[in-house]
């Protein structure tokens, strides 16, 4: 099978945690590498979304190389088996049914790496093809309005999605949902359904960014702006908590977190805290990967894990602020 490993820093120019994809027999597979590294040093994409590609493009050569099929062999209807296995079975991973929405992103990395390859001349013939979409109706407005009455092209092995509208916690489960968390977890719930922060963006919180509370009243601040310093693609952006959760954060950072660095400096005098807001028992900074897996976790213990799948949607990247129905970012 193949396996895919990340980059250890300092090996440039290879970037830190760099997706590796290896075959079976524990050699890089070089197509894979030299599209990943190129779109990495086009700096087209964020860190984050060049790991989704070589996640996507690691389940493919997997694929392949259990079919025993050459990745520059394939064709269109390797391709449509792909997609219809996620359509027909669960994830592995999961156990649940695949969402369209993901088995196009595959389907879509998969034909962006080959029409990459037949632009480099390493296949003679793409193994996908595109068709025209419905043209937009001419009484389309705004920015689209140029576009009205002409057809798109669009791949040929997506599947129809369907919108799904969020579905807000009600008051209860969300109470529900808090009291089933321990510190810092109920606090990085409450930072990710009031303003819609990333986990990444949870994750990277400095102690330095949350401001002083106690000179801020609620009539005049109710909400407080705080920049952030790690987003996903870079872009700058700011989020706006309410100020009650300022003062909670505050207590947090005076109570829980300096007792934890004061009990871990007793037992080891060389422990030096980093400046990351959120830390974990062993004073080490709050991954994405924990985070995920202690809320999983403790919703489950807690008795409420029928709002496991939910919040595990809600507290993922890019789907924060549906939790409560509110707005991502900036009012």
């Amino acid at each position: 099978m193949a396996m895919i490993v990340r980059a250890a820093p300092g090996y440039p120019p290879i970037p830190a945690e760099f997706p590796l994809l290896l075959s079976n027999q524990m050699q890089i597979i070089e197509p894979a590498f030299a599209y990943l590294i190129e779109q990495a040093e086009l700096r087209a994409h964020s860190p984050e979304t060049i790991r989704t590609y070589g996640e996507h493009l690691y389940d493919w050569f997997d694929t392949l190389e259990q079919s025993e099929l050459s990745w520059d062999r394939v064709d269109e209807g390797t391709i449509l088996a792909y997609r219809n296995r996620m359509l027909e079975t669960p994830s592995p991973h999961t156990g649940r049914p695949y969402a369209r929405s993901t088995i196009n992103d595959r389907v879509r990395s998969v034909c962006r790496f080959y029409a990459w390859a037949h632009r480099r001349n390493m296949i003679d013939e793409l193994p996908f093809s595109y068709r025209d979409a419905p043209p937009v109706r001419s009484a389309s407005k705004g920015f689209l309005a140029h576009a009205a009455g002409k057809p798109a092209p669009r791949n040929m092995l997506t599947v129809a999605e369907y919108e799904t509208l969020p579905r807000p916690l009600r008051v209860a489960d969300l109470h529900r949902l808090l009291a089933a968390l321990d510190m810092p977890y109920r606090l990085i719930a409450e930072w990710a359904v009031t303003s819609g922060m990333r986990r990444m963006e949870l994750c990277a919180l400095r102690s330095t960014m949350v401001p002083r509370s106690d000179t801020l009243h609620v009539e005049d601040h109710p909400l407080v702006g705080i920049p952030l310093i790690v987003t996903k693609g870079s872009r700058r952006r700011t989020v706006y908590p309410p100020l009650r959760l300022i003062d909670r954060t505050n207590w947090y950072i005076g109570e829980d977190r300096a007792g934890l660095i004061t009990r871990l400096r007793r037992r080891d005098p060389s422990y030096a805290p980093p400046n990351t807001l959120f830390l974990n028992r062993r004073g080490a900074p709050i991954t994405k990967a924990r985070l995920s897996a202690a809320f999983a976790a403790r919703l489950c213990r807690g008795g409420v894990g029928w709002l496991c799948p939910l919040a595990a949607t809600h507290l993922r990247d890019g789907h924060a602020g549906a939790a409560t129905g509110g707005s991502a970012t900036q009012p």
